[in-house]
């Protein structure tokens, strides 16, 4: 397993850590921040998730300087996304920061996405996430980030950036769903 690899299974292993922080009732306090409440436990999530996420630009960029993208890297990157953006969403659901319609929509494009990479895997293709799949990703990590963080400093100008930031990740998720389909329908069409 070469270094991006492992930087990929370390997204996957933080993110029980990420949701002990979050979900778990941690007597840790809280802090004021620009005029908003948060828990520091809940704060602590949010730095996690956030350094999870970086993971994914790093090891793509190594793995493509180095010239060490395998196919193991290209089926564990978006394994790792997803179970990192899925378990941060379905928290948010519990914790009634998110609706649930909306985080039903963009995980459903996530499994149906999944299950195309799996037929395509037994068809001997391992496809790769697109430049729209990785806009789609970032755009849901800033969604996740500013619920995560109770819309810190934005709360401070009334300004309901979560709120915006999650309407365009759901927009995007649907978007790129279409395009992924779209784009390999031919993996579904064939016949043996």
């Amino acid at each position: 397993m070469n270094l991006p690899n492992k930087i990929t299974v370390s997204r996957i292993f933080l993110i029980p850590v990420f949701l002990l922080f979050l979900l778990a009732p941690l007597p840790l306090g809280e802090t004021e921040i620009a005029g908003a409440t948060i828990l520091n436990a809940q704060l602590i999530a949010a730095l996690i998730f956030i350094v999870a996420s970086v993971t994914d630009w790093i090891d793509g960029y190594i793995a493509r300087k180095h010239d060490l993208v395998t196919n193991l890297g290209k089926f564990l990157d978006p394994l790792a996304d997803k179970l990192l953006v899925t378990s941060a969403f379905v928290s948010l659901v519990e914790l009634g920061s998110a609706p649930a319609w909306i985080v039903v929509f963009i995980l459903s494009r996530e499994f149906a996405v999944t299950g195309l990479r799996l037929v395509a895997a037994s068809e001997g293709e391992v496809l790769a996430a697109s430049n729209l799949g990785k806009l789609k990703t970032w755009i849901q990590i800033v969604a996740i980030s500013a619920l995560l963080l109770n819309n810190i400093p934005f709360e401070a100008f009334g300004l309901p950036f979560a709120t915006i930031s999650l309407w365009a990740a759901l927009i995007i998720t649907v978007y790129s769903g279409w395009d992924y389909f779209n784009k390999n329908k031919e993996i579904l069409l064939k016949s043996r």
